[in-house]
């Protein structure tokens, strides 16, 4: 492909021919995608491309709207790994709002990154998580909340700073053996009314049953965890189906944080493991920090996806990448892999990492391979749609229509 293809970055028209297509939704026959200007103008069996538009033999493959991480948080040199294992867009919840504004400067103009939202600054209470990794240097001081009379301030602070979503911590550590404070339901409460008057959506981090039922009750748009320390109740799948809310499961973080960690593997990896940059394989060699009694059963928290699916609730691909076990781009794979364990065909895993985050987080210009949209593309090797791993083969990479170099992509061989 090199040399017809805009791998340099010299153009951002071209025609994809050959491979099969996943158009965000479904699966569609081999045919052909016309790429012009950054942005997709067709999809269908047989195009006439403009003259001079370079042709990419893609055989044997597959063409995918770029991966969205629907729960991240970004450190320098995320949004570059995320890129390189086809993650186009990150979504963050919760960093430093300085380090989130340079960032995003920086992918408005380098094709070499994902493009990223973030909630900035997350909602918890005075001494709550993740205050403790501001005594540790890892995250720079940021205000608490300390009751309902704080919210609508704290959340006007979060509009002022560039906040795309709020985040809010409800979390105790019953699932991680290091207890702390928590938000109380009439807090979390006035924070969602806050957030829903400014228009910003509201996502809940939840790794119990009862918080996660509370962050629902109390109006919230989605889950950032599944939990794990009880099985699902029938009022809770009624409750988050009647509400309309989507779920973030994060199974690959989840693992980590039952002692499952799947990060060693993925290191190792043939496909992924060759692009894995020093700082995301730490990430993911690292245990997950328990203290004594940890309740997290990752088994329940999968039986909790299917039935989540069949129940029809919108599911999200994400990660938590960054925490212990977890790598930007790379992971998200695993995510996929483990959606499909959990009951999901292999299209409505990909739906999770590609048109349904898209809807959730009201990125209308992506998410699906459809005339007018962002062309953030992936090609990879095979066909996902029978073995879901074929993901990790990745061809080649684009964003906004431009072609992203790095290790990842030259490691996976690409079509003629």
């Amino acid at each position: 492909m090199d040399g017809v293809d805009g791998v340099d970055g010299a153009t951002d028209s071209f025609l994809i021919e050959g491979a099969q297509v996943f158009d965000g939704h479904r699966f569609l026959p081999p045919g052909v995608l016309l790429v012009v200007d950054g942005r997709i103008a067709a999809v269908g069996t047989r195009l006439t491309p403009p003259a001079g538009t370079p042709v990419i033999a893609a055989q044997g493959g597959t063409v995918l709207p770029g991966l969205v991480d629907a729960h991240v948080h970004v450190h320098p040199g995320a949004l570059q790994a995320a890129l390189r294992s086809g993650v186009t867009t990150e979504l963050d919840m919760f960093a430093d709002p300085a380090l989130v504004r340079s960032l995003r400067r920086q992918a408005s103009s380098d094709p070499g990154m994902a493009d990223l939202r973030s909630a900035g600054t997350g909602a918890t209470a005075p001494g709550g998580h993740p205050t403790a990794l501001v005594d540790r240097g890892l995250l720079a001081p940021f205000p608490t909340v300390a009751g309902p009379r704080d919210a609508e301030a704290f959340v006007a602070d979060r509009v002022a700073e560039g906040s795309d979503h709020l985040k809010i911590v409800l979390e105790d550590g019953a699932t991680t053996g290091r207890p702390c404070p928590s938000l109380t339901a009439d807090t979390v409460r006035a924070l969602v009314l806050a957030a829903h008057a400014r228009g910003l959506l509201v996502v809940a981090h939840a790794l119990t049953r009862a918080h996660a039922l509370l962050a629902v009750d109390a109006g919230v748009d989605g889950l950032a965890h599944l939990f794990v320390d009880e099985p699902a109740s029938q009022e809770f799948l009624d409750a988050a189906a009647r509400r309309d809310v989507f779920v973030v499961p994060t199974l690959t973080s989840l693992a980590a944080r039952a002692g499952r960690s799947r990060g060693p593997a993925l290191a190792a990896d043939p496909y992924l493991g060759p692009g894995i940059d020093r700082g995301q394989r730490a990430l993911l060699e690292t245990d997950f920090p328990v203290g004594p009694g940890a309740r997290a059963d990752l088994d329940i928290a999968m039986s909790t996806v299917g039935r989540l699916h069949r129940a029809g609730v919108a599911l999200l691909a994400g990660t938590d990448a960054s925490s212990p076990g977890v790598a930007h781009g790379v992971s998200l794979h695993d995510e996929l892999d483990l959606l499909v364990q959990a009951g999901l065909p292999p299209a409505a895993a990909l739906a999770a990492a590609t048109s349904a985050p898209a809807v959730a987080f009201r990125l209308d210009d992506r998410g699906t391979l459809a005339p007018g949209r962002r062309a953030d593309l992936v090609l990879v090797d095979g066909d996902p749609g029978h073995d879901i791993t074929r993901t990790r083969a990745v061809r080649a990479v684009w964003r906004n229509g431009r072609r992203a170099t790095g290790p990842q992509v030259a490691s996976a061989a690409g079509p003629a």
